[in-house]
């Protein structure tokens, strides 16, 4: 089985598919730790994220090694992973990592969790269960100050509310692989939901779909 989640930063979404991953026993992969990769590597080689050649050649010498950076977690990597994700050919060098992933999960795995932002509509549209993860950005903006904070680094609210503003207009009018919910994902609304809530309501779809492909 595949799990697709999709939805915008700071909505829940990964909570929620590591959570589901652990739960079924899937295997997990955050998609946007690619992206992240990809676009912290260009920062490191003083390149810019928007410039297409410096970001799809750090794309094609991407290692699964390179996702256990902790750098990944920071802002600096979140802005530059929104710019290189709207490069057309960097998402297309990512694709297959995705799609293999997805078809072989790592370990034998009886399926596999992937969130990101094109899971269900690109990556893998044929995927048995499709969710749309979203949240007013307030509270999206909130959460991640929050978590910013706990976390010891320097952070403003209004900053970070700015920057998710940038990052979802990026994300929703870029022209490879726009953020949109599938038609047929099933939306969950995380903004008045604690994490359990919003687990309790994945679950049951998924185990509804489940049962559905049941003979």
């Amino acid at each position: 089985m595949i799990i697709a989640i999709d939805g915008p930063a700071a909505s829940g979404k990964g909570t929620l598919a590591r959570r589901l991953a652990i739960h079924f026993g899937f295997a997990h992969l955050d998609t946007g730790k690619l992206y992240r990769a990809v676009g912290l590597a260009v920062l490191r080689g003083g390149e810019d994220p928007e410039d297409a050649g410096a970001a799809l050649q750090k794309a094609r010498e991407l290692r699964a090694t390179d996702l256990d950076d902790p750098a990944l977690a920071g802002d600096d990597a979140a802005v530059a992973a929104s710019k290189v994700a709207a490069i057309q050919e960097v998402r297309e060098a990512l694709l297959d990592f995705q799609r293999t992933f997805a078809a072989q999960p790592p370990n034998g795995g009886a399926g596999a969790v992937l969130d990101g932002r094109d899971i269900g509509t690109v990556v893998c549209p044929e995927a048995e269960v499709k969710l749309y993860v979203t949240a007013a950005i307030e509270i999206r903006a909130a959460r991640r100050h929050k978590e910013l904070l706990e976390r010891g680094e320097t952070s403003i609210y209004s900053r970070v509310l700015q920057d998710l503003m940038e990052r979802d207009a990026r994300d929703s009018s870029r022209s490879a692989a726009p953020l949109h919910a599938a038609e047929d994902a099933k939306r969950i609304d995380t903004s008045e939901m604690t994490a359990d809530a919003a687990f309790d309501a994945a679950l049951a779809y998924v185990e509804e779909r489940q049962a559905l492909g049941s003979p």
